[in-house]
C-alpha cells in the first residue's frame, strides 16, 4: 500500500513537472500604428504565428496597435526595459540624441529604396555598432522602412526652392537636419501626430513612406506624393523591434531557441519586405484617389543630395567632437548597404 501510494505520489510530481515545463507562454507586443498598416499585415503578425507554430502553441504574441498598453511611442523602448510590456517595435530616433551611433544609417540618401536591403545593412550594422545600446533590451531585429518621400498640400514638389516655407513633419533628428537645409520649417513628430497636425494646418505636409498612407489618409489629407530620382532614398528611418531582456532570459532554452531562430538578419530582412510590399499598395491607393505622383528630376536631386552630403558632414563633425568615431559609423553603413545590394536582398 505505502509502495503504491509512493508511486502515485512520484507520478503525480512527474506529471507536475511535466506540465510545468510545458506551460503556455503569453507575451504581450504593442506597437503604435493601424493593425492593416504594412509592417504589422506582413511581419508582425506572420512573425507572431510563426513563433507559435514553431513553439508548438506554448508561446502566444499577442500584439495590440496604437499602443493600446500605455505609453507613447517616443518612450516605447523604456516600455521593453522595464517590463512594462513583454515587447514592442520602435523608433530609436523618437528619443533624438539618445542612440546617436543609429542615426548613421539614417544620414540623408545613405540607403537604398529597398527596405529589404537597407534592413539587411540594419542589422549587420547593428551587430557591429549598437550591441551596447541595446543592451538591456533582447533585440530581435533592426530594420528600416522603404523609400521616404514628401506628401503634401497642393502641387508637388518640382525644385529645392518649392520647400522654402513649408512646414514639414520629420521623422527623425536626420530627416529633420535635411529638411531644415531645404528651406522647410521641419516639426519633429511620431507617425501618430502626423495625420491631426495635417487636418489642423499644424503642417503643410511631412515626410514618410508609401506604405503609411492609406492608414494616415493621406489620399484624403495630401494631394502630392514626391519622391527624388535614383536608387536612393531622400531618408529612411530606423527601427528595433525588441524584448523585455528578463522575460526573455526566463523563458526555457527550447523555447528561447524558438525567439532565436526568429531574429537576426533573418527577422531583419523579412521587416523590411513587409515594408516593401506595403509600399506597392500605398503607392497605388494614392493613385487611384487621383493624387499628384512625382518624381523630382535628377539635376534637381542632385542638389538636394549636395545638401544631404552638407547634413553628413555636419553630423559627422557633431559625432566627433562627442567622441564618437563618426567617420567609421558613415563608411560602415555605406558599406553594410553595398553588401546588401551585392546579395540583391536576401
Amino acid at each position: 500500500m505505502a509502495f503504491m501510494k509512493t508511486t502515485a505520489l512520484a507520478a503525480a510530481a512527474a506529471m507536475s513537472a511535466t506540465m510545468s515545463f510545458a506551460q503556455d507562454v503569453t507575451l504581450r507586443f504593442q506597437h503604435f500604428v493601424s493593425p492593416l498598416s504594412a509592417n504589422p499585415t506582413h511581419f508582425m503578425q506572420p512573425w507572431a504565428d510563426k513563433i507559435e507554430a514553431d513553439s508548438n502553441g506554448r508561446i502566444k504574441v499577442e500584439l495590440y496597435p496604437f499602443m493600446q498598453l500605455g505609453g507613447s511611442a517616443a518612450n516605447q523602448y523604456d516600455l521593453i526595459r522595464d517590463g512594462a510590456i513583454d515587447g514592442g517595435w520602435v523608433i530609436p530616433g523618437y528619443q533624438p540624441g539618445r542612440f546617436p551611433e543609429a542615426e548613421a544609417m539614417e544620414l540623408p540618401f545613405m540607403v537604398t529604396k529597398s527596405g529589404e536591403e537597407a534592413s539587411i545593412a540594419a542589422w549587420r550594422f547593428t551587430q557591429k555598432h549598437l550591441a551596447d545600446d541595446f543592451s538591456d533590451v533582447h533585440l530581435i531585429a533592426a530594420h528600416m522602412h522603404g523609400p521616404g518621400l514628401v506628401h503634401k498640400k497642393g502641387a508637388a514638389i518640382a525644385t529645392v526652392e518649392d520647400f522654402k516655407g513649408l512646414k514639414l513633419r520629420g521623422p527623425s533628428r536626420a530627416a529633420t537636419l535635411l529638411l531644415d537645409k531645404l528651406g522647410a520649417t521641419p516639426i519633429g513628430m511620431p507617425v501618430p501626430a502626423f495625420p491631426e497636425a495635417l487636418a489642423k494646418g499644424v503642417v503643410d505636409g511631412g515626410v514618410i513612406t508609401w506604405e503609411m498612407s492609406p492608414s494616415l489618409k493621406l489620399d484624403d489629407l495630401t494631394d502630392s506624393h514626391t519622391d527624388v530620382a535614383g536608387e536612393k532614398s531622400l531618408y529612411n528611418l530606423y527601427f528595433i523591434w525588441a524584448m523585455n531582456k528578463a522575460k526573455y532570459e526566463s523563458l526555457p532554452d527550447d523555447l528561447k531557441a524558438v525567439v532565436d531562430a526568429n531574429s537576426g538578419e533573418f527577422a531583419s530582412a523579412w521587416a523590411g519586405r513587409a515594408h516593401d510590399q506595403g509600399d506597392v499598395t500605398g503607392r497605388a491607393a494614392m493613385e487611384e484617389a487621383g493624387n499628384e505622383i512625382a518624381e523630382i528630376s535628377e539635376a534637381e536631386t542632385a542638389r538636394i543630395k549636395a545638401l544631404g552630403k552638407d547634413v553628413t558632414a555636419e553630423w559627422i563633425s557633431e559625432m566627433s567632437a562627442k567622441g564618437l568615431d563618426a567617420e567609421t559609423l558613415v563608411k560602415d553603413a555605406r558599406d553594410f548597404v553595398d553588401q546588401a545590394v551585392a546579395l540583391g536582398g536576401s
